[in-house]
C-alpha cells in the first residue's frame, strides 16, 4: 500500500499549500473492509491530491466498528495537525482482527479548513467501497468527468494487422472525458475465428469490470486487444456485453473513412 513516508508527505503538503480542490459529497459513502462497515458517512468530501481524479476523506467521527489508533504525528509550524494512523477491527464472531495502515487522520483544526478532523484511508487497501448501493471501482469517481453513449448508424470496420476482423452496419460510441471515443460492436459481428478468450480482467470506475479476448491471426496472438462488460455500471448499461477494440492498436474504418489511432498511454 506503500511507505509510511508517502503519505506523511502527502499530509504535509496539504497542510502547507491546501489541495487543488475539495468538494462535499452528499450521497451515502460507505466502506466494508473484513466483512465489517468500517464507514458510513453523508458528510465525506472530494479531495484533488493531484489532477486526474479525486480521493474520498471521510469524518473522523464517521469511522464505526473500528478504533482509529495516531502511530505518527506530523507537526507543521510547531504544531501537530495530523497522524498517520491505523484502523484497528477488532474480531468478532468467527472474524478475526484487522489492520488498515497508512490511514491519514487531520486534527480538528479551523487552519485546515475543509481537512479538519477528517480521515484518508487508502482505496485500495478497503476491500469494497460503495456510494449509496452501488460499488465503487478502481478509485472515487469524478463528479467532473462524464460518460455519454451514442447509437450511431454509420458503418464501421476493424481491421487488424491489415486483416478485417469486425464489420457492423451500427455500433455504440462512448465518449468518456479525456479519452478518445471507444466503439463498442455486438459480438456477432466479430470473426469468431479469430477471437480467443483471455484471463485478463480489468476494472473501471465509471464502467465496471471488463473482460479481454487476444484476435488470433496466422499464428500471430495480438493479446487483450479486445474486452467487454458482461454487467456494466448502470450509467453505461448500454454497453453490456458489448465488444471494443483497443483504436490506439487496430485500423477502425468509420462510415467510409479511417481514423487516426490516438496517442495514449495503451498505445
Amino acid at each position: 500500500m506503500g511507505s509510511a513516508s508517502r503519505f506523511v508527505e502527502l499530509a504535509q503538503s496539504l497542510i502547507e499549500h491546501g489541495s487543488r480542490k475539495t468538494m462535499q459529497i452528499s450521497r451515502r459513502i460507505r466502506a466494508v473492509h473484513n466483512h465489517t462497515t468500517i464507514v458510513d458517512t453523508t458528510h465525506g468530501a472530494y479531495v484533488w491530491e493531484h489532477d486526474s481524479f479525486p480521493t474520498i476523506y471521510v469524518p473522523a467521527v464517521d469511522v464505526k466498528n473500528a478504533k482509529l489508533v495516531d502511530k505518527t504525528n506530523i507537526s507543521v509550524e510547531l504544531k501537530e495537525r495530523a497522524a498517520i494512523a491505523q484502523l484497528v477491527i477488532p474480531a468478532h464472531d468467527s472474524i478475526k482482527e484487522a489492520k488498515v495502515d497508512n490511514v491519514v487522520h487531520f486534527f480538528q483544526d479551523v487552519t485546515l479548513g475543509a481537512l479538519s478532523d477528517m480521515v484518508r484511508i487508502e482505496f485500495r487497501s478497503i476491500d469494497q467501497w460503495f456510494e449509496e448501493d452501488e460499488p465503487i471501482f478502481v478509485h472515487a469517481k469524478d463528479p467532473f468527468k462524464r460518460v455519454d453513449i451514442l447509437h450511431s448508424t454509420r458503418p464501421i470496420e476493424v481491421k487488424v494487422n491489415g486483416t478485417t476482423v469486425a464489420k457492423a452496419t451500427s455500433s455504440m460510441h462512448l465518449l468518456e472525458t479525456g479519452l478518445p471515443t471507444r466503439y463498442y460492436l455486438p459480438l456477432s459481428a466479430v470473426d469468431q475465428t479469430v477471437l480467443w478468450k483471455s484471463p485478463v480482467r480489468s476494472k473501471c470506475p465509471y464502467k465496471g469490470e471488463a473482460e479481454y479476448y487476444n484476435i488470433v491471426i496466422d499464428g500471430k496472438t495480438f493479446e487483450n486487444l479486445v474486452w467487454y462488460y458482461n454487467h456494466p455500471t448502470l450509467e453505461s448499461a448500454a454497453i453490456a456485453r458489448q465488444v471494443c477494440f483497443y483504436n490506439e492498436k487496430v485500423d477502425i474504418i468509420l462510415d467510409g473513412e479511417l481514423q487516426e489511432r490516438p496517442k495514449t498511454k495503451f498505445a
